[in-house]
This record gives C-alpha cells, structure tokens and sequence, in this order.
C-alpha cells in the first residue's frame, strides 16, 4: 500500500524532496456509546483499517491535498494564512482544523505540505474516519515540524478541531483510540479523567464482526449535538439534587433515587442512558478480564436496547441487522457502534458461525430492506504513527 501510494503521489506532485508515510486506524467502540462526553468510560479498539498519508514538505506556504477517496475533487489547494472552514474545502475542513487547532495553541507551522491521502475506512460507517484524518494530520505535524506533543495531546487537538472548528461537538473517544490504539487490546478509558488501562480482547473461540448497514441518516450531526445538549440540561437539573461534575459519577441506584430532579420525561431517558451504560461497560470490561465473553455479549445486547429506545440513536436499519444478529446461534452479542442513525453493528461471534452469519444475515438484510450489507471480520491494531 505504502509503495503504491507514494508512487501516486510521484505522478500527481512531480517534483523532489523527502517524502515520508504515515497510519492512523479507524476504531470500533465494543461497548459504551455515548458516555465519552457525559463523564464515563468508553471500550474501544483500534482496528487495521485506517487513513494513509503521504506528505512532503514545501518551501512556501501552500497547502495541497488530495485524497485518493475523492479523485473528483481533485488537487484542492489552499495555504497555511486561510484555516478558516469553508463548505467548498470539502474533506480538508479535517485537516485544516487541526492545522488551526495547533497554532490556536502557538504551534507555528512555517511552511507549507503536499499531502495525499487514502483511507480504507467506509465513509459514514461509523468507524471514525474523520477522527483517523484527525489524528493522521497530528502526527504528520508532530513529525513533519518536530513538536513536542504526545499522543494523548494529539488526541484532545483533534477533538478541539472537531468540536470547534467542525461543529461536531464529540467527546475524546473516536480520537484517543486512533492515537492510543495497541494491537489486540481495547483501550478502558475514563474520559472525565483521562485514566486509561489496555486491556487484552481474548475471544478464545469467536471473532469481532462490522457489519455496514450502508445507510447515513443525515440527522446525524444535529441530532448528536440535540444528545449532548439534552445531557447538559440533565445534568444541570440533577446538580440541584445531587453533587455531581458528571452523568458517569452516578450509579444506577443513585440516578433512580434522584431522577425526578430531571424535569422532562426525554431528558430523563437521555441521562439513564448515559448513567446506565457507563455502568454496563465497567461490568463489560471486568467480564472480559474474567474471560466470561457470554456475560459481555449479554451486556452488548443490552447496550443496544437502552441506545434504541431510551437514546434514540438507532434506526430501522441496524435494528433489522441487530435483531438477526441476537436471534442467531452463535452470536454472543451485537449492537450498534459509533454516532448512530446508520453505520455499523459491532458482533461477537463465535468461528464456526462466523460463515453462516455473514451469509444468512446478508440475504435477510437484503431482502428486507434492498440493498446489500458489507461485512468485516476485523483484527485489533495499533494506534498512529509513521509507517
């Protein structure tokens, strides 16, 4: 892949000068959606899927990008004095975000990069592909202009350019995976503090399996800002009630007794949601320490019903996907994975059901709703860095 892509990058750039490469990969939540910006913990892991870049660097201030994803687009040129997001810069609003985000923080960029990029993450999968470029562009800047910023750093920059820079007002997890990612670990993070312990995914006998609905609702990021602004108010209601900094400081037995601070019967299942998953994916993760991957299944199914009916971030879609799934012999678990409103389900499926999932799952998918499903069998990977 490198070789292929500096070679495109040859064609497209001509010219002399170093080039160099670099990885970042795109993550799978296995269990804790939506906790990350409510105080809570998150379960994900870094996969082998990811974005590409190949960068050299100029001697002006121009900025080039292309992405191998949009040849249409072509070269989109523009330089290091206009990071301000514009609609017509298409995908490198992410990049430039990030370039904004490290001078914002005194970080000079003094001069110019040629840049190609190529992910093999599915677009609006959600399996973080803007937090991968994110990340991808950190280290290309760490590298490129030798700043001293660790991994953690480049993780909050990241979210600092999407939250401010692109308007999504996600928490740390999609970028802390990509930076942070260690092969054949998932990552038990505690966002409100940062606290983060690997812990090792040992499946013994069953496989993780991504499935792509292929649809994108494009709800999407409005009604994940309504989420997060509905968990705000929640919270707001509750410190009446409660001394609290966030939804994850509370148990279950503590939201239920103080509940009723919340007045307003959605915000109320918003904030039960964010108490009660934090909770299953504590739970999830001890499972997982005590090799009990049933128990982890069951509290995966579970993480799904509370994000269908008490989150609202499902659609038809998924639970047509997630219905199969649990319905099926073999299947320890599934559910939906990342924003929400279309994307991907995250299953555990034990080997020698994996073959029959994908085909069975596959033509019901497809029957019922008229388009196909793609299916990805994964491995755990290693976070960012230079190839």
């Amino acid at each position: 892949m490198k070789e292929k892509l500096i070679q495109q990058f040859q064609e497209l750039y001509k010219g002399e000068g170093e080039i160099r490469s670099y990885f970042a990969p795109g993550r799978v939540n296995l269990i804790g959606e939506h906790t990350d910006y409510n105080g809570g913990h998150v379960f994900p892991c870094a996969l082998t899927l990811g974005t590409y870049g190949i960068v050299r660097s100029r001697s002006d201030r121009k900025l080039r990008f292309y992405s191998a994803n949009f040849e249409r687009l072509g070269v989109i040129e523009t330089s290091l004095d206009e990071l301000v997001p514009d609609p017509k810069a298409n995908w490198t609003n992410y990049p430039k975000g990030v370039m904004w985000a490290f001078e914002k923080r005194g970080y000079k960029l003094n001069h110019g990069l040629d840049i190609l990029i190529y992910g093999n993450i599915p677009n609006g999968s959600g399996l973080s592909s803007s937090a991968s470029l994110e990340v991808l562009t950190g280290v290309i800047l760490k590298d490129t202009y030798g700043f001293d910023v660790s991994m953690v750093d480049i993780a909050l920059i990241g979210q600092d350019s999407e939250n401010n820079f692109n308007g999504c007002n996600c928490g740390i997890m999609d970028q802390f995976a990509s930076a942070m990612g260690k092969k054949d670990h998932a990552i038990f993070l505690d966002t409100n503090t940062l606290h983060y312990e690997y812990a090792p995914v040992v499946l013994e006998d069953a496989k993780i399996v991504i499935t792509n609905s292929k649809v994108k609702h494009s709800l999407v990021d409005s009604a994940y800002n309504d989420r997060r602004n509905e968990c705000e108010t929640a919270l707001k209601e509750l410190k009446a009630a409660v001394k609290i900094e966030s939804l994850g400081e509370l148990t279950e037995e503590e939201y239920e007794a103080h509940k009723d601070a919340i007045k307003d019967a959605v915000r109320q299942k918003r904030a039960k949601h964010a108490v009660y998953e934090n909770q299953r994916t504590i739970r999830a993760v001890e499972a997982l320490k005590n090799q009990d991957v049933e128990l982890f299944g069951k509290l995966m199914n579970a993480s799904h019903e509370s994000l269908r009916y008490d989150y609202e971030v499902s659609c038809e879609e998924i639970d047509i996907l997630v219905d199969l799934a649990q319905a099926m012999p073999g299947v320890l678990g599934s559910r939906i994975t990342g924003g929400g409103f279309g994307g991907c389900t995250v299953s555990i499926v034990k080997n020698d059901a994996v073959d029959t999932f994908i085909s069975e799952i596959g033509k019901t998918y497809q029957e019922k709703v008229g388009h196909e499903a793609e299916f990805y069998v994964v491995d755990i990977g290693s976070g960012a860095g230079i190839i």
